[in-house]
């Protein structure tokens, strides 16, 4: 297990739960890369007590995007080491990234979650990784119930669920991976793995 792989894995077990379903060595590495990213971003609020220290440290990272998507990697830190790569290859789009890094600076100034910077963005950008651009659309719900599952809304997210999974059905298998992690289906199910077998069999029809 990579140091990226084991961060997700203490950070987020059922995003890192749902990268297991990528069999390519290479793709899985590039979805822990997304979430070793995401995890450092929500680890600041743990590591300082005041807004504005919270904040420094956002606007550090929103500095180093501009390295990132010019293809410079801050070399000694293996998120951004990573990222960079990730990005590079891929040609993803920067918009989403600093979008997050925005989200968080209002949450630590006691703004509403957005949700689309939070969940959708992130899962669009996953969605674009393992299977490419043009798929954006059909992740949007999946990425709200997401969203509305973490901060207690499970009555809305409740609510989405079929059309959430509607719109999945025009993923290809290989971008399963990027949304299993979203409460799609039994959201009393205790057990993230219990989770993601049920949102399997949605996805590919095997109920």
């Amino acid at each position: 297990m990579t140091d990226l792989d084991a961060q997700v894995r203490a950070a987020d077990i059922d995003r890192w739960l749902s990268s297991r379903f990528v069999a390519e060595v290479q793709a899985r590495s590039d979805l822990i890369t997304l979430y070793a990213f995401e995890a450092e971003l929500l680890a600041i609020p743990t590591r300082v007590t005041q807004p504005l220290l919270a904040e420094m440290r956002y606007v550090w990272w929103r500095e180093q995007m501009d390295g990132v998507f010019a293809g410079t990697a801050r070399k000694g830190h293996p998120v951004l080491e990573a990222l960079t790569d990730l990005v590079n290859r891929h040609t993803l789009e920067r918009a989403p990234f600093d979008a997050l890094i925005e989200a968080h600076v209002g949450r630590v100034h006691g703004e509403p979650h957005d949700l689309d910077a939070f969940y959708v963005g992130p899962m669009q950008t996953a969605v674009r990784v393992l299977a490419g651009p043009g798929l954006d659309g059909a992740v949007v719900t999946a990425g709200r119930i997401r969203g509305l599952g973490q901060v207690g809304r499970t009555d809305e997210a409740r609510g989405l669920r079929a059309a959430a999974n509607r719109a999945l059905k025009a993923l290809p298998a290989e971008a399963f991976p990027a949304v299993a992690h979203a409460a799609l289906t039994r959201t009393d199910a205790p057990e993230p793995v219990k989770r993601l077998r049920l949102t399997w069999s949605v996805a590919t029809g095997r109920v």
